[in-house]
Formats: structure tokens, sequence, C-alpha cells
């Protein structure tokens, strides 16, 4: 129990700082803040400038991701491009099988829950959103829509990282 209060506490204190305002076409407003650069075990925040590839990937209604893996170099940043071709609102969150398990549970609990994190881009339909994210660390990590009932339905997708050669 005291896990998750602490994780909710820090959802809440996430959003509170957040200097942008997410919106369900995937597009941001507000004024053009630095994007919180947080270290997270599959990466961290990318600059535009420092995009190395772009990725497109698409989102529909019978809960899937096309593609639904991606291989990555440790040190690429990558910019990805989500269409949302369905009718509902999905999502796309990067993260361990841990943290999207952990955060699957809390949506479904409050579905209404909003947040607005650069590993994460929320895309209305027949819209596109964002992501662009550094890759700056070996490993398998994830990737997910977490609106409550999607995750449950298998729309989730493999990211591999392969350690940097010197």
């Amino acid at each position: 129990m005291k896990k998750l209060h602490l994780l909710l506490a820090t959802l809440l204190l996430a959003g509170a700082t957040t200097q942008s305002i997410a919106h369900g076409d995937g597009s941001k407003t507000g004024k053009a803040a630095a994007v919180a650069k947080e270290q997270k075990e599959w990466g961290i925040a990318g600059d535009a400038k420092s995009v190395t590839r772009t990725v497109t990937l698409t989102m529909d209604d019978k809960m899937r991701f096309t593609p639904d893996k991606l291989d990555f170099k440790q040190g690429e940043t990558v910019r990805f491009v989500i269409r949302n071709k369905g009718k509902l609102l999905h999502e796309l969150v990067i993260g361990t099988k841990k943290e999207l398990d952990d955060h699957a549970a809390l949506m479904l609990k409050f579905p209404t829950m909003q947040h607005d994190e650069p590993y994460m881009a929320h895309v209305a339909a027949g819209k596109r959103g964002d992501i662009i994210w550094t890759f700056n660390r070996a490993g398998e990590f994830d990737f997910a829509c977490l609106i409550a009932g999607h995750y449950q339905a298998g729309m989730v997708g493999k990211i591999s990282v392969a350690a940097a050669t010197l």
C-alpha cells in the first residue's frame, strides 16, 4: 500500500510541475519550455537537433502497434512519429515491463489520470504525436498504450537496444 501511495504522490507531483499541457491530439501547448531530462532505465529525453533516426508507428482500434518490435543501438536519438489510425484515443508509453504493468494498474483505477512525460504521447483518433528519445542504455524495454483496457487487450511492443561497440 505504501508503494501505491508513493507512486501516486510521484505522479501527482510530476503532473503539478509539468510546464506544458498534453492534448488528446498528441500536441502540446504552452511555453516552449525545455523538456525535463530525467534519466530513466530505458533512456533520457532527446533533443530534436540530435535525432539520428525517425521511426513511424501506427496505432489502431484492434489494439495493436505496427511495428510492434523495434531495434536500436545504444546512443541513438530517435524521433517517434506516432499515427493513430483508429477512432479511439490511444497513447504510446515507453518503459520497462514492470513500470508499464504498475502504470497500467493505476490507469484502471484512475482512468482519467493525466500525465505528460517525454517518454509518452497521447494521440487522438486520426491524429499524430511525436516523442524524441535517446536510448543511452542498452537492454530490453517495452512500449504500450496504457489507456484502461488497451494494455490488457495486448496493445504492447518490444524495444531492443544493442550495446554500443567500441
